[in-house]
């Protein structure tokens, strides 16, 4: 056990075990789930009658999703065997008993396979190639074939119904599939029809009793529906935007009687259950939840929070007593070391913006403003060493959700739609003058952090208010926006289109919003950039201009750049070094104070 009030290790906050996917196994009594570590993933099975925990899905290894994402193993109905997608991009099959897998597909490895679902009459499984195609494989004979007709521009999470039927999500570009999509049902007799609503629907299924249900924002809420209608209509979000397969945020009781679900509380999550026959709502277990998976009088789940080390969970649902399979980290945390985070309004003259705060337990004056990448995102309330790691050292941390941040709503948001680098720049800047206004930091020792697009928007609050900050911190981020709707990955290539506007119309909005093309007003704030040489989805070479340009009129910017990384840094001695480095550049530009 670490002691409590010493400076947490940089060491203590990278490499570990990451856990994704729980599921119970039907007829079996036992779970599995995914554990990833060091660049390995197996799926773990857990047997409740004490039998020690076995490995399959390693020849090849599964491909394992991330964070509450999936998509990368099912269950067939008796509980026999798994269906997993494979490090090679094919489909295979393995008996539990732990015999060599089965090779079903033969797609890969230059095509990646996700969303695998087996069907209830256990015969075949349906799946989904480059986000763009649905198909299905026959167990017997191998037989494998296209179902969708190709006429939508992305397709995630087929599910196999009892009818015969396969139902999946789809979305055209522009839109981003939080903004509109669709269901698309392929029946039995082959042919094909569409469910539309209002804006987004995600998680789409078939119960076995034959009715409908997803998770729909009609109600300007992301609330699970029933057929036509919401299960619960409530100002709470039951689930995250689609950056990605396989998201289980709600899963019914076997008997249909009862839906759980996961219920976002301006950040924090909650577990709740409800009973639609007479509306009772039981809240279940704080911490966030995904991954839910309901069979027999078991529920079994992924749960995170701001003292909750990532951990595998099983409810019985009788009494909803909470045990725990599995946890990620291997080291054990002080709990004094991790605090829950405060929530903040900040007001600004077109409404509240809605943020954390991470206190200090020896706060100094300096603060941390930290933002969120996405920018269709948010930073829900679940395990973050690395804010634990900045409180050790007298760090404040604001964690601010900007305008367009997912987790309150539709209506927030899409208030981005046409203003990204306005409106989330003016967000981040209320937000540190609020902080200064509170005594939560000083000008003079404030650091905007943020990676991706929240580095864009830190990029744009230094720009507009140097004063504010003494530092600024970017990890892979945008700072070109017309070179990143030419060339991003295929998922956001289109995305400038709603967040900026359509080009060439809005030419001159990229550019002007773009950092790249206004070094000199970002030549008064130092900046360490971080970027990875194989990022699909920004390029280095945004870092890499922006640094020689800011440089060139006086600015002081340090960039270093890692080798073989993309979005994120994912070897583990570039993570140690990305603390590491930070830390350095930030103790040589902003001040410690005194505490004698």
């Amino acid at each position: 056990m670490a002691s409590v009030g010493l400076e947490i290790a940089e060491e203590r906050c990278v490499g570990g075990r990451d856990l994704t996917e729980p599921r119970l196994l039907p007829g079996v009594d036992a779970l599995a789930y995914v554990r990833s570590a060091a660049g390995e993933s197996v799926l773990v099975v857990h047997h409740f009658d004490g039998t020690p925990d076995t490995e399959l899905a390693t020849a090849p290894s599964i491909r394992a999703g991330r964070s509450m994402g999936g998509g990368a193993w099912w269950p067939t109905p008796d509980g026999s065997a798994v269906v997993y997608v494979g490090g090679d991009g094919n489909v295979w099959r393995q008996s539990l008993l732990g015999d060599a897998a089965e090779q079903l597909t033969n797609h890969g490895p230059e095509r990646a396979t996700s969303c695998v679902h087996v069907s209830p009459d256990g015969e075949s499984a349906v799946y989904v190639i480059d986000q763009a195609e649905v198909w299905r494989v026959a167990f017997a004979g191998r037989d494998a074939a296209r179902l969708d007709r190709g006429d939508a521009d992305f397709c995630l999470d087929p599910w196999a119904g009892v009818d015969g039927s396969v139902r999946w999500m789809a979305w055209d570009v522009p839109a981003m599939p939080w903004e509109c999509s669709r269901t698309v049902v392929r029946l039995s007799d082959g042919s094909q029809l569409e469910q539309r609503g209002i804006g987004a629907v995600q998680q789409a299924r078939l119960l076995p009793d034959g009715h409908t249900t997803s998770v729909r924002d009609d109600t300007g809420w992301l609330n699970v529906w029933r057929g036509d209608a919401p299960a619960l209509t409530e100002a709470h979000e039951h689930a995250g935007p689609t950056w990605g397969a396989g998201q289980t945020s709600y899963a019914w009781s076997p008997d249909g009687a009862a839906v759980a679900f996961t219920r976002n509380e301006g950040g924090f999550g909650r577990l709740c259950v409800l009973t639609p026959a007479t509306g009772e709502v039981v809240e279940v277990a704080r911490g966030v939840h995904g991954q839910l998976s309901w069979v027999g009088d078991r529920l079994a789940a992924l749960r995170t929070g701001a003292v909750t080390p990532t951990q595998v969970v099983v409810y019985d649902t009788a009494s909803w007593a909470r045990a725990t399979v599995a946890v990620g980290p291997v080291g054990e945390w002080a709990h004094n070391e991790l605090v829950e985070p405060t929530l903040v309004e900040v007001d600004t003259p077109s409404g509240a913006v809605h943020a954390r705060l991470y206190t200090a337990d020896e706060p100094d004056g300096r603060l941390i403003v930290w933002l969120h990448g996405g920018p269709t995102d948010q930073w829900q309330v679940t395990f973050m060493p690395r804010l634990a790691y900045w409180r050790s050292r007298g760090w404040n941390i604001l964690v601010p959700d900007h305008r367009g941040s997912t987790g309150h709503g539709r209506e927030y948001q899409q208030a981005l739609h046409g203003r990204w680098g306005d409106l989330d720049v003016a967000d981040t800047i209320a937000a540190a003058h609020t902080a200064h206004a509170r005594g939560w930091g000083e000008p003079g020792r404030t650091v905007v952090i943020g990676g991706s697009a929240g580095g864009f928007t830190a990029l744009g609050a230094v720009a507009f208010e140097p004063q504010l900050f003494a530092a600024a911190v970017l990890l892979y981020p945008v700072t070109d926006l017309l070179d990143l709707a030419e060339r991003s990955h295929r998922f956001e290539r289109h995305y400038t289109d709603s967040l900026v506007g359509p080009l060439p119309e809005h030419e001159e909005t990229y550019r002007v919003r773009s950092p790249v093309w206004h070094t000199d007003r970002l030549a008064h704030v130092p900046l360490l950039l971080l970027h990875g040489d194989a990022d699909p989805v920004v390029p280095v070479e945004q870092s890499r201009v922006l640094a020689e340009r800011t440089n060139a009129v006086g600015g002081r910017v340090e960039l270093h750049v890692y080798e073989g990384e993309g979005h994120g840094f994912r070897q583990l001695p570039n993570q140690l070094d990305e603390y590491r480095r930070i830390a350095d550049f930030l103790a040589r530009h902003v001040p410690v104070a005194s505490r004698s």
